[in-house]
């Protein structure tokens, strides 16, 4: 692997943690596909930096334990939204 490419491991790495951020959030502020981003954290990372990656892990486990939630919370919006902008018409 070349460096620019272990670096941008390590800063996404750093932005998913800091932010709690899941791995499309992540994708969408660094410019890559969420593909792109989940072989990084999963397959490059822990080559470069082991403890960053369990750290890492341990939030993809967290963000795939509730994204049953976040699904029904998005649905809940649209459709309080659609509802909400015909009662306006």
């Amino acid at each position: 692997m070349d460096e620019s490419t272990n670096q941008r491991c390590v800063t996404v790495a750093q932005y998913m943690l800091e932010k709690q951020a899941t791995v499309r959030q992540a994708a969408a502020v660094f410019g890559l596909s969420k593909s792109s981003v989940h072989k990084d954290m999963c397959k490059r990372l822990p080559r470069i930096d082991a403890r960053l990656a369990r750290q890492v892990a341990a939030l993809l486990e967290y963000n795939k334990s509730v994204r049953h939630l976040r699904g029904g919370e998005a649905t809940r919006r649209r459709y309080r939204d659609l509802h909400s902008a015909s009662d306006m018409l």
